[in-house]
């Protein structure tokens, strides 16, 4: 576990997510839980000397399987952006694996049928306070990656945690985001009212400003592309092309190439599905 600020830690040997922890007078403030039950049993377990007061709580960044299939092992009440707890309204009680290999970490873990959901039991539309000691903490909605993100964000410790807005080393999951918005959001990040803030990727911890400027240029690059493809009304083809293009700019090791590539390629078909393409979205719809 690596110490961020004074009460803020992340740990970051689970796979495929980075979780944090605010230690509070009121008690433990978690960040995501890790994708298998038993790795949320050790995580719950290596909490328990942490300090702080009685209570628990999670905040989940998004509703993606990586960082919320753990959560009822945490066994605390969740918190979550309203639409993250829209999702898990329309999920069945018991999540079920995809036929379709999304490129995500989880899909690497056996055992998962069985897993049953913690869905949100608090949710906020725009913006959320806790006081649960001397400092705020403040959860943010910021929709980009998905309709449901949102950061957390410690203005006295000047850390936020952005969840999925930057992922570093690897390439972004594009199934459920907007562009537009998420390029404004990493606007935001590199904007005044966040410098010196020490920045927290779901998916690689800290990372730099320019790691945060890179993610910005590769997510425009992506949304001129699409766009010139929808302009065109090119045929879903044409993105599997796109996909192994983008591929090169991440330098994936080759133990990852075939994960990576799936990635960018279900995202990419998703996305495109979604916003040019109603034939591919019926079908799409349909499987």
């Amino acid at each position: 576990m690596d110490t961020i600020a004074k009460n803020v830690y992340i740990e970051e040997r689970y796979l495929g997510v980075t979780l944090g922890v605010i230690v509070q007078p009121r008690g433990l403030v978690q960040i995501d839980a890790p994708p298998s039950p038993e790795d949320g049993r050790t995580w719950r377990a290596s909490l328990m000397g942490m300090g702080g007061g009685p209570e628990r709580v999670l905040i989940n960044l998004d509703a993606h399987p990586d960082r919320t299939l753990g959560a009822r092992t945490m066994d605390c009440t969740v918190i979550a952006q309203e639409k993250t707890a829209q999702a898990f309204r329309n999920r069945p009680n018991t999540f079920k694996a995809q036929g379709d290999e999304t490129g995500a970490n989880w899909e690497a873990i056996p055992g998962l049928g069985s897993v049953r959901w913690a869905p949100p039991e608090i949710s906020f539309v725009e913006r959320m306070i806790l006081y649960w000691g001397d400092t705020p903490i403040l959860l943010e909605s910021h929709p980009g990656p998905s309709a449901g993100a949102l950061w957390v964000i410690l203005p006295e410790e000047k850390v936020v945690f952005v969840g999925d807005a930057v992922t570093k080393g690897q390439p972004p999951f594009l199934s459920y985001a907007s562009l537009p918005e998420w390029i404004e959001a990493l606007k935001l990040l590199q904007e005044p009212a966040y410098k010196g803030f020490t920045i927290i990727s779901g998916r690689g911890g800290v990372v730099t400003a320019q790691v945060v400027r890179s993610q910005a240029d590769i997510l425009k690059r992506i949304h001129d592309k699409v766009e010139k493809l929808g302009s065109k009304k090119a045929a879903p083809a044409a993105v599997d092309k796109l996909a192994d293009q983008l591929l090169k700019d991440f330098r994936a090791p080759a133990a990852r190439q075939k994960q990576y590539a799936h990635r960018l390629r279900y995202g990419l078909n998703n996305y495109y599905a979604r916003h040019y393409h109603s034939t591919s979205r019926h079908l799409l719809d349909e499987q």
